[in-house]
């Protein structure tokens, strides 16, 4: 069987879009939120980091369900 390969279509583009622009705004936006908060462990805002560089989109969205509960204050 031959594979074609081919340029990607309109809704192809909107979804490589949104997927690139997620995988690297996700993670800043994390970062940015672990580094100005104060969390009650001082070794969690290590951990966060950790956990957001190694896995970045899943890291972040475990970050933001689980980890903004941790904060002081949250």
């Amino acid at each position: 069987m031959i594979l074609a390969l081919s340029m990607p279509g309109g809704m192809e583009w909107i979804i490589i879009l949104v997927a690139f622009s997620l995988s690297l705004i996700l993670p800043i936006l994390a970062i940015s939120d672990i580094i100005k908060g104060d969390f009650r462990n001082p070794n969690d805002k290590l951990i966060w980091i950790l956990v957001v560089l190694f896995m970045p989109i899943v890291g972040s969205m475990i970050y933001f369900w689980v980890g903004k509960g941790q904060k002081i204050g949250a």
